[in-house]
């Protein structure tokens, strides 16, 4: 399995904002993230286990999305919390990894105990790579059970990042797409981290150039330091995508995690928040082409309640720190050895 190890960096943006010490969804006391995946098949799953469980929402923006449980997390309905997220590849065939995480955490006797049961909640989101020339002759059952059950087995605090997981395969308009992760730690006291596989229609880049649109948002030189071309190159602002060759295959698909105190009402609205990163990260984002999904956890580890003041405070730190994990994604990509779109790190 590729990928790169997490850089620590305690830097400081122009924001304010400093990383936390592994810069990564696992700097949220109580999380842990796991990957699995197939280079022959070009795909795989990524799991994010919570213990214990998290209050959890989700914001899907995009108009094409894949989904497992969903409505379970709407602020209305019952259950509060989840056991793990997964995102995957595999478009609807990868919803089947979310039975393996369940399988997984069945085994340690955690779930929402109802009638003498145990019942994992275990909420899931697909991106589209059957088309980015791995095998998919997988037979009767595809193997995506097997990988979200592999990835909850190597769940622990280290993350890597880039070509792994459910970011194996993916791709943007312009350069392999990845996975990302970043964190920032506020003043007040309280932890926010973003997680995210990339697979967008738009681009991580300004123009032709290696530059990212997330640049503004960068802490450090943690995708390359390049910040944005002065002046700006014409023709920026006319759309890089996928469209014309493969319109379906696409998504984005996110996590935003948070040591707050929140309840189910309150997650979803930093998920919303965090819908933000997207669109400062990608251009253009949330498009009918795109499944455009983020889903929210708070673990409430900090015993912070945040007031009005800090909720401001952390709706744009997680817009930041998306934008930062999509980027970060992209940037530690591996490289292609010639197959499909260049790796960020082949561009001259």
């Amino acid at each position: 399995m590729a990928g790169r190890p997490l850089r620590r960096d305690r830097s400081t943006a122009v924001s304010g904002f400093r990383a936390g010490p592994r810069n990564s969804l696992t700097d949220v006391s109580g999380l842990l993230v796991g990957h699995a995946g197939d280079e022959t098949l070009k795909s795989g799953a990524t799991v994010i286990l919570c213990d214990p469980p998290a209050v959890a929402g989700v914001k899907v923006l995009g108009g094409a999305p894949g989904t497992r449980e969903t409505d379970l997390l709407a602020p209305e309905n019952m259950v509060q919390a989840a056991d793990a997220i997964v995102l995957s590849g595999g478009s609807a065939f990868g919803l089947d990894a979310a039975s393996g995480v369940q399988a997984f955490l069945r085994e340690q006797n955690r779930g929402f105990a109802v009638a003498g049961f145990r019942v994992p909640i275990v909420a899931g989101a697909i991106l589209f790579d059957l088309a980015n020339g791995g095998d998919k002759a997988w037979g009767r059952y595809p193997p995506y059970r097997d990988l979200g059950y592999a990835a909850a087995e190597n769940a622990s605090e280290t993350v890597l990042l880039g070509s792994v997981g459910a970011g194996l395969g993916a791709s943007t308009a312009t350069v392999r797409g990845g996975l990302g992760t970043a964190s920032v730690q506020l003043e007040n006291g309280i932890t926010v981290a973003a997680m995210v596989a990339v697979n967008a229609l738009g681009s991580p880049l300004i123009g032709a150039t290696r530059r990212f649109w997330a640049a503004p948002f960068e802490i450090g030189e943690e995708f390359g330091g390049l910040g944005w071309p002065a002046p700006m190159p014409e023709g920026v602002t006319t759309p890089r995508t996928k469209f014309s060759a493969r319109s379906g295959a696409n998504t984005t698909i996110a996590a935003i995690a948070t040591d707050a105190v929140l309840d189910k009402s309150a997650a979803t609205r930093l998920a919303t928040a965090a819908h933000d990163g997207f669109a400062r990260a990608l251009w253009p984002a949330h498009t009918d082409f795109d499944g455009d999904l983020v889903f929210a956890l708070a673990t409430g580890s900090s015993a912070v309640t945040p007031d009005a003041a800090m909720r401001l405070e952390m709706a744009a730190a997680a817009a930041a720190v998306m934008a930062r994990a999509i980027a970060r994604g992209i940037h530690a990509a591996a490289p292609s050895r010639g197959v499909g779109l260049p790796a960020w790190c082949e561009l001259g």
